[in-house]
This record gives structure tokens, sequence and C-alpha cells, in this order.
């Protein structure tokens, strides 16, 4: 059973940084595209960031220059270093990947169950 545990949400003070980390888990043979998502209360889920498996990286035009994505290929995590945090940042946010789980000759998209980042001005 392929599953996706985020950590490091929590309360920050604006101008304050925060570090996320999605740890994938199960009968895993490959992993694709990783992502980060947020969602906002009121608002639909955006995609923040994406990083592939060479380690090629994209941001949302609202997040560059503040977040960092990174992986871990041999640990099958990725990060998600949010720095100078705005209270507009403050969203659940979700980790997504493109898995390949041992035995199947094909990948799906599995989502954390997402974490709760919340920035106070």
């Amino acid at each position: 059973q392929v599953r996706l545990v985020e950590s490091g949400g929590g309360l920050v003070q604006a101008g304050g940084s925060l570090g996320l980390s999605c740890a994938a888990s199960g009968n895993i043979f490959s992993i694709n595209d990783m992502k980060w998502y947020r969602q906002a209360p009121g608002k639909q889920r955006e995609l923040v960031a994406g990083i592939t498996s060479a380690g090629s990286a994209n941001y949302a035009d609202s997040v560059k220059g503040r977040f960092t994505i990174s992986r871990d290929n041999a640990k099958k995590r990725v990060y998600l270093q949010m720095n100078s945090l705005k209270p507009e940042d403050t969203a659940v946010y979700y980790c997504n990947a493109n898995i390949k789980p041992l035995g199947s000759p094909f990948v799906s998209d599995y989502w954390g169950q997402g974490t709760q980042v919340t920035v106070s001005s």
C-alpha cells in the first residue's frame, strides 16, 4: 500500500520560515514527479511547486524566490522550504506524487493527507 505522509506544518509569524516534508512509503518501484499543492480557505487547490525525478523544479509565481522544493530519491522524500512567509501563504499543503508501485506496469497519482500551515500577521 503506497502512502504519502506530510509533516512540518504549524503556526509561524509573517516573515518567518517553515519546512515541510513528505515521505513516500510502501511497495514502490519508482517515483516520478513530486509536487506540493495548497488550498487556502475559500480558494481552489493550487500547484505550489513541482520537481521531476531528475531535480528540475517549477514554482508558482506567488512563491518564486521564497520557496524551495527539493527531493531525496534514496529516502523517497520531497521537501518544501518556505521562507519569508506571508499571511496569504496560509493553507493546507498537500504532497502529490506520481508513483509506479512494485509489480505494476502503470503509474498512479497519490496524495498525502495534508498539513496545515498558518502564517500570522
